[in-house]
């Protein structure tokens, strides 16, 4: 009995593999119509009995505008050309930091920020950490670097129910995102560690102070230039090429 209970659990296991990596390949052409933390912010509203409305317009690669893209870039993951889905450096660093006490350090890349977005659940757990690590290395096998940015910057969360670079430029500037400047750029990116408290349309002067920090750190990793990094390198049949 014990066999068979074992022999039917690793292949469900190998049925939800299978299907996850089918899922995240389809995701390389595909925009995803939604994401886990979406619907998790839709049922929130629900309980609290204050219903909201989603906002969110997807814009493909060559409408997002370049400053924010490495505006992102500087403010979450400056190895992010580099690495393969873990900054294992700033991992170590963070975990150090945390053993010291104070505020708890993350040190997610936007491959983890994307995997986590798009498929799977708030908070901390281990299931759910070991879920972080195989929706990564799917998408930084199965995807290119522009993909992962393009994705990121259409699902990540700017406020109330706003996900997405257009949402976000219209809601906290009146402009759609190609419009967006510098300055407005960064203070987009600013936000990002805690974009429902924090408002890039009024920032605090921490959020200035670090939209200027993020400003300087775009310009010293080359501004634009450093995008011409994200070009798939694969050959053209490898799913994650372009």
């Amino acid at each position: 009995m014990l066999r068979l209970l074992l022999r039917r659990l690793f292949k469900a296991l190998g049925y939800c593999a299978a299907a996850s990596a089918l899922l995240v390949l389809a995701l390389r052409w595909l925009p995803p119509p939604g994401s886990a933390l979406m619907v998790e912010r839709k049922l929130e509203s629900w309980i609290d009995g204050q219903p909201i409305e989603l906002k969110r317009s997807w814009r493909p690669w060559e409408a997002l505008p370049e400053n924010l893209k490495i505006a992102v870039i500087a403010a979450e993951d400056q190895k992010f050309a580099e690495h393969w889905g873990f900054d294992l450096g700033a991992i170590r660093a963070a975990l150090a930091h945390n053993e010291r006490g104070g505020s708890l350090r993350g040190a997610s890349t936007l491959s983890q920020q994307v995997a986590k977005n798009l498929f799977l659940w708030s908070g901390r757990s281990w299931p759910r950490k070991g879920l972080e690590v195989w929706f990564t290395g799917l998408i930084e096998l199965c995807w290119s670097k522009q993909r992962i940015l393009e994705v990121y910057l259409n699902t990540v969360e700017w406020g109330d129910g706003v996900f997405g670079a257009e949402a976000a430029a219209r809601q906290h500037f009146g402009i759609g995102a190609s419009y967006l400047s510098n300055q407005q750029a960064s203070l987009l990116a600013a936000v990002l560690p805690n974009p429902r408290e924090w408002s890039p349309r009024r920032p605090s002067g921490y959020v200035s102070q670090r939209a200027n920090w993020i400003r300087r750190q775009g310009w010293q990793l080359g501004g634009s230039h450093y995008l011409d990094q994200l070009k798939p390198a694969r050959p053209d049949w490898w799913p994650g090429a372009r």
